[in-house]
């Protein structure tokens, strides 16, 4: 394990592009990108919000979910706008993101106030278009949280992270979601949080309740599992590292008193496929 990069708030949506690794530092309320070498520099700042999923728009602006307003919004290089507005849509806060190969945006939300004890409820996943509007396309997901779009563009994956569960959707050509069906159940004890695919078919998922990042095939075979140390997040592949974003809490007071969030190196055996 290499540690890339400490001392954040709390890691959310890696991606990876133009050879750097693209992340959320969620209650530090800014986007950063890190090269190879550990190099961290601030892309935009959320003044008042805490920002999560990463996406881009065929055009190259930014897509970035800001979860307490429950937006979408949109970085042009610059400036930020509003891209969507999911407030009458989704249930709590807004979180991870998957945007597909034309620019369509899917969406999860907690769907209850996991931070104040609420009783678990569902949640909804809402699909954004280009033009910024946005439906629900499925309201009966525990917790939807990282998304991957399978390389010929026909699959999403989501992780029902409080069902412990990996669920595939076909996706039609308006966007639209059918034929809703368990992909894997990870092992007892595990969670998906954020997830990444590779091109051995392979889904990597973060745990931050087992402290490690497992990965399986369809039906739910474990071929390789990495211990850690802490919680894990959020995982993914960028050349041949497998980046796992960890910490040791979650909640955000206490993610905003310790500081102690890290990015985790390690070999990844495929490399990176699909989306995101």
């Amino acid at each position: 394990m290499t540690i890339l990069v400490d001392k954040l708030f709390f890691g959310e949506g890696p991606r990876w592009r133009d050879e750097k690794l693209w992340f959320s530092d969620m209650h530090g309320q800014k986007v950063h990108t890190v090269d190879v070498h550990g190099n961290l520099q601030t892309v935009v700042e959320l003044a008042d919000d805490q920002p999560s999923g990463l996406g881009w728009l065929p055009n190259g602006d930014l897509l970035i979910v800001a979860m307490t307003k429950k937006q979408v919004l949109r970085f042009d290089g610059s400036e930020l706008s509003v891209h969507a507005d999911l407030a009458s849509l989704a249930s709590h806060y807004c979180n991870d993101m998957v945007v597909d190969h034309v620019g369509r945006a899917y969406v999860g939300n907690f769907g209850f106030d996991i931070h104040n004890g609420a009783e678990q409820t569902t949640a909804e996943l809402i699909c954004v278009e280009i033009d910024g509007s946005a439906r629900c396309v499925d309201n009966n997901l525990i917790f939807p949280n990282g998304a991957v779009i399978t390389p010929d563009n026909k699959t999403l994956i989501v992780a029902e992270t409080f069902a412990g569960r990996l669920t595939a959707f076909d996706i039609l050509a308006t966007g639209d979601l059918t034929n809703k069906r368990t992909w894997a159940e990870l092992p007892q004890g595990a969670v998906p949080d954020g997830i990444c695919l590779d091109a051995g078919g392979g889904i990597w998922s973060a745990s931050p309740t087992s402290n490690n990042c497992i990965r399986q095939v369809e039906g739910g075979e474990v071929t390789h599992n990495i211990e850690l140390e802490r919680g894990a997040f959020a995982c993914m592949i960028g050349g041949d590292n497998l980046y796992i974003l960890t910490s040791t809490v979650s909640t955000p007071a206490e993610c905003r008193a310790n500081q102690d969030a890290r990015i985790e190196v390690y070999p990844a055996p495929f490399p990176a496929a699909g989306l995101p």
